[in-house]
């Protein structure tokens, strides 16, 4: 009997199947990955502290999370809006309560695994963020995916989301050179944190959070009952033990996943994973390259100074994104799935404008769906939960965009979406 399965790329439908079994291994590739993740890993450890080659690996379990569930952001936020599925909404909220029960200690104790401090990502409130997390929320849907999305959709091979990526870090780039125009000259609160702005601490916080996430998730089950929302596709899995390898994994088990991996970040980093500072400099590198001053501009200065100056491989950043392609790169072959995809006019057009939005917005809101939206509610930060609503608000004006480049958007006569 036929049925459907969720595909990788989100220009179609759910494609139909006469089977939800993965391919073969495809084991040249998995020995290549390999390869490259291990020379690099010597690398970092001969010329990086050790922090480093960790969070590699750290990285590498990231993308290797997200491709095997398929977790995302950008098809959750549009799933609900245009249909009302909640499900992969709610696996948000059980990865946020995981991950504010591991953050609120390590926060209140104040020290990574090295020693030094440790700091949430705690942002203010203005006109920048709900501006850029607008901005972010139409551009992740033109896009393809969002930042994590755009890295693991990068590894499992998608070939549009080079593109987008391509244009991700140009968006970025051109956001630093703003930077200071839109949080310096116009309005905006100072930051505040549930745990130490409040009074409540991070015991009071921690109670706070856990009730708007059962809330959420309260709603999202009633807008799904109310609108009778389509079901999600199912993702091409195997059987027995080798689901631990070729996928693919439950939605909880992965935001279980992720929250863990997270909160090992703040140990091991000082701060919890992000993403989009990682364009930037990759950006402003190639702009400096080419003669472009960008060491004059105001978001190159005091201690971001060094990190212009310095390798690459010396942004912890810059290593988390190296290993989540290369994560979700091995992952895709484990599952026999890698696969150069076929590029059309209209969804190259799609990817460029998505990816400067993306980019440009991430700068401006302080971060992604990663470190706004993850890791500010992560930190109890209420930016956290400001991006996330203008997200939301972003993807719906998306939803009357993504048909004029031919990119499909779930209807509620839909079997699954």
């Amino acid at each position: 009997m036929s049925t459907k399965i969720q595909p990788i790329r989100e220009v179609k439908d759910p494609i139909p199947k006469n089977t939800t079994k993965l391919n073969k291994p495809q084991i040249s590739l998995i020995i290549g990955g390999i390869l490259v993740g291990a020379i690099l890993l010597i690398y970092l450890f001969a010329k990086q502290p050790i922090t480093q080659p960790l969070l590699l690996i750290i990285g590498l379990l990231l993308g290797y999370t997200l491709f095997h569930a398929r977790f995302g952001f950008t098809s959750a936020f549009r799933r609900f809006m245009s249909v009302g599925n909640g499900q992969a909404l709610r696996s948000h909220m059980l990865m946020l309560a995981i991950a504010v029960t591991l953050f609120a200690p390590i926060l209140a104790f104040g020290h990574s695994f090295f020693g030094g401090e440790v700091a949430g990502y705690v942002s203010p409130v203005g006109i920048s963020l709900l501006v850029g997390a607008f901005m972010f929320g139409i551009g992740m849907q033109l896009g393809g995916g969002c930042a994590s999305g755009t890295l693991y959709a990068v590894g499992g091979g998608r070939s549009v989301m080079f593109v987008t990526l391509l244009f991700f870090i140009i968006g970025s780039t051109i956001g630093a050179k703003h930077l200071l125009f839109w949080t310096e000259e116009l309005p905006a609160f100072e930051p505040i944190s549930l745990a130490t702005s409040t009074g409540l601490g991070y015991g009071g916080a921690w109670i706070v959070s856990i009730a708007l996430f059962g809330l959420i998730a309260w709603i999202t089950f009633k807008v799904e009952r109310k609108r009778k929302a389509p079901k999600m596709a199912p993702v091409p899995s195997t059987n027995g033990w080798k689901r631990i390898l070729r996928g693919s994994w439950p939605l909880f088990v992965a935001a279980s996943i992720l929250a863990i991996l997270n909160a090992l970040t703040l140990l091991t980093r000082g701060a919890p994973w992000g993403i989009t500072s990682a364009f930037a400099l990759w950006g402003s590198k190639v702009a400096q390259f080419f003669g472009v001053d960008v060491a004059s501009w105001g978001y190159w200065q005091g201690a971001n100074a060094q990190v212009l100056e310095s390798s690459i491989f010396t942004d912890s950043t810059t290593v988390l994104n190296l290993g989540v392609i290369l994560g979700a790169f091995l992952a895709s072959a484990a599952g026999g799935l890698f696969k150069f995809t076929k590029l059309n006019f209209k969804n190259v057009v799609a990817s460029m404008l998505g990816g400067l939005l993306m980019g440009y917005g991430a700068r401006l809101a302080f971060g992604c769906n990663i470190g706004a939206y993850f890791g500010g509610i992560a930190s109890f930060s209420l930016h956290g939960y400001v991006w996330g609503i203008l997200a939301l608000a972003g993807t719906f004006l998306a939803l009357y965009l993504r048909p004029l480049f031919g990119l499909s958007v779930p209807k509620s006569k839909d079997s699954f979406c």
